[in-house]
């Protein structure tokens, strides 16, 4: 790498992107946080190994909005028979951190400070697609703050989160 130009990325052979994985840090320094997510959409990078676990699609993405799709099924389950609450938070919890990320400059990183969730419907196989959506309400210089929803495919709201970030220099 020469100075002043971009990280490569280790790629397959084929020139895509891995399915799922990561990119090295000076490689998400490099870049403002709506074209880095905008990379993982169009496959340039490769999606974050939490999609392949969770089933998670990236959706809609835009500047302080990013929505997450996925479907729960029985491998979510916990012991009462029902999707476990984990899947509804790791969901919200990304859409936020990603609706965050998607408002940061080049250089810029952030992290979950806390969040809280409420859960209002339960979620089974049965329950079919659903959407997280998160929508940052503050993007601080060193906080951001940020609410989330989940919803199913007839607009029921399943949860909802609020989440604080820090922001910080990567």
């Amino acid at each position: 790498m020469t100075h002043g130009s971009a990280p490569e990325i280790a790629m397959p052979a084929s020139g895509a992107a891995p399915a799922f994985g990561f990119v090295p840090p000076e490689v998400l320094a490099s870049m403002g946080g709506l074209e880095f997510l905008g990379a993982i959409a169009d496959g340039r990078f490769p999606r974050p190994p939490i999609f392949a676990l969770f089933g998670f699609e990236l959706g809609t993405l835009e500047k302080g909005r990013v929505v997450f799709t996925g479907a729960p099924d029985q491998r979510h389950y916990n012991p009462l028979g029902i999707v476990h609450g984990g899947y509804a938070a790791t969901a919200l919890d990304s859409c936020m951190g990603c609706a965050v990320h998607s408002t940061l400059d080049k250089g810029s990183g952030y992290t979950t400070l806390e969040f809280k969730i409420s859960f209002v419907r339960p979620m089974t196989d049965q329950t079919g697609p659903v959407a997280a959506e998160g929508r940052v309400l503050h993007a601080g210089r060193r906080t951001a703050t940020a609410e989330g929803s989940l919803t199913d495919a007839k607009g029921r709201l399943l949860a909802h989160a609020t989440t604080t970030c820090l922001v910080f220099d990567l």
